[in-house]
This record gives C-alpha cells, structure tokens and sequence, in this order.
C-alpha cells in the first residue's frame, strides 16, 4: 500500500487479541494489552461510539503511542500511530494539561483544533481523557462517535471518559508496582468491536424413525417451535406446526436424503416456524432398504438439525440474484463476505478473499485517494461514493455504506471518461469530472492543509496575518497581500505587505456601499479574480491602479456565514486563474476567516476572563503575626491564556489560617467561571468551622451539582499559627513542598484522593503535619513543574532545588524567583498559581 507499506494482514492480525499470542503482543506485557483493550472497549460502549483508542507514553520523551486501537483498521490510520506532545492536537493537549477535551461536532473541533479537521475532514463527534493516576501521566483514552450539530457532549459521557480514564490510570499504576514497564513501544493492536445486540443463535434437533415415523424433538427445538407439542410425537404433530408448503418440504428433503443407494445423504431447506421467522433446517440420513410402503424410502433413521440465526434471511442466494458485486468488511476492513458478481469481477473465488484485508482482496484500494474514501466512510457513518480505476482502462463506481459491524461496497462497471480535448458527448462524464489521478488532489489538498495548521497556532490578527503571509503567498507566487476587517459596516487596513507606500490609504475605513471590488466581493460572497490591472481598471475604471501590471484576486474572509472582511492578493505579473486555483483559494479564504474571527473572539474573552479572574483572585492576604503568606499567578500565554489556577489563605477562627490552591479544568471564561464558584464554595465551608476533610467533600458535592462538564484538583491545609500545627487534604493536586529551617527540601507527602467534580462518594483523607520555626510550606499548580516532553518528576526535583537556593531571600523574592523561569518563557502552555506560607516563631 501507498502509505502503509505493502499489502496484507495487520501485524496483530485484526483479530483482537487472541490468548498467549507473544507474537502478536511483541515485548508488551499480556496483562498491560488486556488492561487496555477491556478500558478502550468499555470506553466506547459506554459512550455510544462505534472507535476508539488508547495513547500510551513511549521511551522517547514526549512521544506518545496508539497502543489499541478499536472498531477501526490500523495501516488505514498508520499517520496517527505516534503523536508527540507538543503538537496541536488534542491528544497531545489532554496529555499535556491533564485536562479532558471533548469536541461534540466538526464546527467545535474546527474552532479548537483545526489541524485536526485539516487531516481528519470528516463529520465525527471525539472525547479525550487524561489516563492518570497521581502525578504520574501514561496516556490519553479516545473514544469516536456520530457527531451531535449544536450539542454539547452530555455531562454523563462526559464522566464516563473521566472514570474510565482513571480506572485505567489505577490498574496502569498497580501494574507499573508489580514490575511491568507500562509504555508502548512498536505498533498498536487492533480489537474489534463486538457486534451490535440482536436475537440470539438458537438451536434444535429432532430425529424421524422413518419405520415407525415417531419424531423425537430437544428442548432446543421445543423452544424455537414454541407450541403446544410433546416430544415424541408424530411426524404429523411436527409439520402440523410449519406453513404447509414447509411441511411438504420436509417430507420430499427425507425421500432425497433417503437415497436408494443408502449412501448418507444431506438436504437443507429453509422453514418459517410459527414465529415467522425463517430458519434453516440441515436433514441426513443413512437409510436402510426396506419394504415397498413401509417409509418414505422403505425405512431408516433420519435426523434434522434446525438453526434460528435471528435475522431473517439465510445465506447469500439474494444478494447473488443482484446485477452489481456486492462486498463487505468488517470494522478492520476484512472481508466478511463476496456475492457472486464479486467473484466474477475480481476473479477470485470467494474462498480465496473471506478474511483477507481489503486491500489485499482489491490492491487498487492501497492508493492514497482510496484509504481516504475509507476512512471517511468509517469515521463519518455516512455513505461515500467515488469513482475508482483500478486499472488503465477499466472504470468503477463505487459506493461505500458504512454502520456499526462494518462496511458494505457496490461496485459497478463505468465506462470510460471522455477526456476534455475529444469534446465530451451528452451525458457521458468528462475526465476534468472526475479524479484521474489521486495524487494530483493530494498535492492540491497540501495548501490548505498546511496553511489549517500553520493557523492553528495563531492567536491575533497580526499572527494570523503573517502566516498567510508566509504560507499562502509563496504557494501562488504572490507578491502582494492586503487585509481588510470589517467593523461598524466600514471595512479598516489590518494588514498590508508589497504594495506601495501608501497606496492602500484610501481605502481604509471604505463604507460597504462603496464601488470597490474590495467591498464588493465582501458583499455579494464571489472572489473576483482579475488576470492583469488592465481587466481590472476596465471593470472599475474609477480606482486608483498601482505601478504593477500584474493580476489581483479578491477574496471575501466570510467564517459561518459572518462576513470578517477581505483579502487581496497582487501579482507582479499578468496571470491566468485555473478552476482548481479559484476553489482552492476560495477555501483557504474560508479558513483565514474563521482564523480571523477565532482572533477578534479571543480578544474580547480574553479581556473578559482577565477582568473575572482579576475580580476573583485575593488583592490582598491576611496578615497575621508570625505567619506570612504571599501568592503568585501567571497566565498562560498558548490559546486562551486565562486559566482555572487559584489561590486563597482565609482566616477560618479560633486563630487558624486555611491554606488553599486549585486547579479548574480548562481555560477562558468558563474555567474561570467555576473557578469563582470554587473559591466561594472552600471560603463559606471553611468560614463555617467544617474540618478539612468535610470542605473537600462538600466543595466536590457542590462542583458535581453545578455540573459545569469541568473537574478540579485543590490542596487544603489548615494551619496553627502558634503551634505550627497542619492538618491538610488533598483532591489529585500536586504534593506540596517544605522547606526546612536547615534549608533542606522535601516533598509533603499528603494522602489524596480524587478530583473535584467525579465521584459524589469521594473521600479525603487527612494527613497531619508540623511546620517549625523558619520553615516554608510551597503550594502550587502543574502549570509551575511541566514542560512539554518531560516527566512531571523532573520538574517537582528542578523547583525543590529553586526552592532550597533561596534560604537568605525575603518571601515575596522567593516566590518572584520560583517563577521568574516561567515568566521569562515564550511559550508557557497552562498558567500557573503560586502561594507561600513562612512561620517565623513559635507562638508570634
């Protein structure tokens, strides 16, 4: 195959994962493949999803794995086996933030992940869980179903993925302390999906003494029958129950199986039993010979066996009386069955193709443009038809129908294409119709590809700008591009490169009823392209025409149907415009602006997260004598940088501090959101005189009744000025750090239970501690000790070292160096909360 290596069965065989296959499994544990086949399974069951997979880390850091893949072929999907962390995909981001993403339609996952709609432009619904347990990070849980348009993923999907990313991460951690290597190192095995829930194989027998003509009938056949009738009883009991057109058949099968020779003979015949339903009934005899008139065929033993498949119609006779090939596979694209006109198609028999991979029974199927039909007939569950050529001169039209067990094909002769220069005659299709070569929409498809990812990463107007700058422009041989916004129905300069100076001035701030083709392809929705200034100073001769004499494109920049403004593109010289050139600038347009509009929404969520979490983060901390506390928050600067991080220190009574940091899931305005409500849940429990094991369970009650579809993690330590005293709980936030007197570092083991926002019945169990004179207690988020590629541990050991080098510094330096490595960094994924607490002496 063009991009999976060579044609043939999958290296784990698409057959599961059969007990003892060492060969299958490779080096990987048995134990730690069954552990995440049986989870990515439940995952997609649970769910209602017809794929999914696990992501497992490697031995390279910051790559991740596919390490089981369900429901789908594995070479189809050999690009994404490996996914590095860094990259912006939401595998990676679930593995990078620890932070679920679930994307319910293609127009959600366009606007967070548009590489991902670029690589995979099919219409699907996907849910990613982090697959944790502690600190420690294995993996991503995937799951794929049917798009919901203008649905959210329910709040219940939602917290299946959780607890089933979770068990998986506890049975992974447990495996990891019996001494299994829990990564994934080669290629990923593939399971099948098991089939949809249907009535039940039944069977039954009976036996006909064809001398005395009693029938004996098993409880089998009692059961499919269900009648009134005993066993044994007569051969008239028996036919009484079917049509009578079954009951002749029965007795004609038993004078064919009766043979004069007495040689055993086999007979099947199908029957409707007073169900309705039809079943196939196998007879077979070894007849003696007998008297005339004493039997059907003067005496012997004749025994049936009768098979109840639940689903109708039995075998493939309808199918072959069909003109056309009809093929179908299974989920891992193997074929499970071939009519006749297959057979007389292909040229094989169809013993020859049943559990072959498809593109082993058809080798056409390997080409790149294929796989892609494939993969759009799996991932979207909707039918896909194409022409295909297998061969120079042979045409097919193909239709792919997918559903839950798999996929059937209809395939049926075409004729030729009548190339473009012969003139096409009524009714026949035109080569330029047509794709004559895969390759040629493979290259197109390349431009917008690129450009998907290269905006993926752009957050602002001007970002967004420059990378059509530096993608599209080069792609055409462009020299000039201009960018108009449109704002309060004027359309302003955003961006302008190649054209003279000041050229473009006039037209900033240009009304929409202005004569202008800017305006004007804003407008009406159509590109106009203009193959040299000549053409376009005849279609506008009132506009003001550069030294250059070469073409211009206008583009209109419309996202959902929202105009955003327009684009222009200059050209040095004279130039024509093809018809694949015209659509795939039109395209590109599109994606510029939705990258536009995600740009002008960022900005103005972004000032609103900032102006609630300002609002919601402590101005100012409770100063008590002997105690000092001073806290930090840095936003991210990757996406929407505003995050769920917080920090609190609350005089509870009685003369305690309560010591609190958080982390909500996600970023932009909703984190934030439930941020707020968070802090105000821990504030009034603590406020309230409740234990800490009790604010935990009442803030995780209170998180899962709001069902925001976030989870959180929180560390909370009430602290004993005078005595030093600390009793602390723990909700999967990361264990703090002490600094002691001596100014030694260690890390607080804190008991912890799971995070905020899964599991009403959680518990938190307390851990008591003691902070002497001079020690320092650091609480912090994730976002201080992660970086992409790297293990979490690496990072807990780089701040305790920071920590321990800051001895002689005053609290507030101490926490400005702690950060000043992440504050200085240029790409800083989550944001980050920090807050420290010193006791100075015993008693103040």
């Amino acid at each position: 195959m063009t991009s999976h290596g060579a044609p043939g069965p999958d290296p784990v065989g698409g057959t599961g994962i059969p007990p003892g296959s060492e060969a299958a499994i490779g080096p990987v544990s048995g134990a730690l493949t069954w552990a995440l086949a049986e989870a990515a399974l439940a995952a997609v069951e649970e769910v209602g999803g017809y794929a999914g997979g696990i992501y497992l880390r490697s031995g390279t850091p910051g790559l991740l794995r596919l390490a089981v893949l369900v429901g789908l072929p594995g070479p189809l999907f050999r690009p994404w086996w490996r996914m590095h962390a860094n990259r912006p995909f939401p595998v990676a981001e679930v593995h990078r933030s620890g932070q679920s993403v679930h994307l319910a339609n293609v127009e959600e996952a366009m606007r967070r992940f548009p590489q991902l709609v670029a690589s995979l432009p099919f219409p699907f619904a996907s849910l990613y869980a982090p697959v944790v347990a502690g600190r420690e990070r294995f993996g991503v849980l995937v799951a794929l179903r049917a798009p919901t348009p203008g649905v959210p993923v329910d709040a219940r999907d939602r917290n299946r993925m959780t607890r089933g990313a979770l068990r998986l991460g506890e049975t992974l951690a447990d495996l990891a302390r019996q001494g299994t290597e829990v990564e994934w190192p080669g290629d990923p095995v593939c399971v099948q999906l098991p089939t949809g829930s249907g009535p039940a194989v039944r069977f039954g027998s009976f036996a006909w003494d064809l001398e005395t003509g009693t029938v004996t009938l098993d409880d089998g056949l009692l059961a499919i029958l269900g009648a009134e009738v005993s066993s044994p009883c007569s051969i008239e009991a028996l036919t009484s129950l079917l049509d009578p057109e079954d009951g002749y058949a029965l007795w004609a099968a038993a004078r064919q199986a009766t043979g004069a020779d007495g040689r055993p003979s086999v007979r099947r015949i199908r029957l409707r039993g007073p169900d309705g339903g039809l079943h196939l009934l196998e007879v077979s005899t070894r007849a003696r010979r007998a008297a005339p008139g004493t039997g059907p065929a003067g005496g012997g033993r004749l025994e049936g066996t009768l098979v109840d498949l639940g689903t109708g119609l039995v075998g493939s006779d309808a199918t072959d009386r069909l003109p056309r090939a009809i093929l179908a596979t299974d989920r891992l694209a193997r074929v499970t069955y071939v009519n006749e006109q297959t057979e007389h198609l292909l040229g094989r028999p169809r013993r020859a193709l049943a559990g072959r991979p498809l593109w082993d029974a058809l080798p056409w199927f390997g080409h790149p443009f294929h796989e892609e039909q494939l993969r759009a007939a799996l991932l979207s569950g909707e039918p896909v038809r194409f022409l295909a050529r297998p061969e120079r001169g042979r045409w097919l039209s193909v239709s792919l129908y997918p559903g839950r067990d798999g996929v059937t094909m209809v395939m049926v002769p075409e004729e030729e294409p009548v190339p473009v220069a012969r003139g096409a005659a009524r009714g026949r299709r035109r080569t330029d119709d047509v794709l004559t070569e895969p390759g040629d929409r493979a290259a197109a498809l390349y431009r917008p590809v690129a450009l998907a990812i290269a905006l993926s990463e752009a957050v602002t107007a001007r970002q967004v700008s420059a990378v059509v700058t530096e993608e599209l422009l080069p792609a055409f041989g462009g020299r000039q591009l201009a960018i108009y916004l449109l704002s309060d129905r004027r359309l302003y300069l955003a961006w302008e490169t190649g054209f003279p100076p000041g050229f473009l001035e006039p037209f900033d701030g240009v009304a929409l009823d202005a004569q202008v083709p800017g305006v004007e392809t804003l407008t009406t929705g159509r590109p106009l392209f203009f193959e040299s200034m000549e053409q376009l100073g005849r279609a506008y001769p009132d506009l003001p025409m550069d030294a250059h004499s070469g073409a211009r494109a206008f583009l209109p920049l419309i996202a959902s149907g929202r105009p955003v403004g327009s684009c222009i593109l200059g050209f040095d010289s004279p130039r024509g415009f093809s018809p694949e050139e015209r659509t795939v600038l039109t395209a590109l347009a599109g994606l510029i602006a939705q990258a536009l509009e995600r740009a002008q929404r960022y900005d103005t969520e972004s000032a609103v997260a900032r102006g609630l979490q300002d609002a919601l983060l402590p101005h100012r901390l409770p100063v008590r004598e002997g105690v000092e506390t001073v806290g930090r928050y840095l936003p991210g600067t990757q996406g929407m940088d505003v995050g769920g991080d917080w920090y609190d220190v609350i005089e509870t009574g009685h003369g305690r501090l309560a010591l609190v940091i958080g982390d909500v899931q996600g970023h932009g305005v909703a984190a934030a959101a439930t941020m707020g409500q968070l802090r105000s849940a821990v504030r009034a429990f603590a406020l309230g005189g409740h234990r800490p094991q009790d604010v935990m369970r009442g803030t995780n009650r209170l998180l899962i009744d709001l069902d925001p579809g976030q989870f959180a993690s929180c560390c909370y330590v009430l602290l004993d000025p005078e005595t030093g005293d600390a009793r602390a709980v723990r909700a999967g936030h990361p264990q703090p750090l002490l600094r002691r007197p001596d100014g030694t570092t260690e890390q607080v083991e804190l008991a912890g239970g799971m995070v905020l926002g899964v599991d009403v019945r959680a518990s938190y169990p307390v851990t008591r501690l003691r902070l002497a004179p001079g020690a320092v207690l650091a609480l912090f988020t994730d976002g201080l000790v992660e970086r992409p590629g790297q293990d979490i541990d690496e990072g807990i050991g780089r701040l305790s070292r920071a920590f321990a080098a800051t001895g002689s510094l005053a609290l507030a330096d101490t926490a400005d160096r702690l950060i000043r490595e992440a504050r200085a960094a240029t790409s800083r994924p989550d944001d980050i909360a920090l807050l420290l607490a010193a006791r100075w002496a015993d008693g103040g």
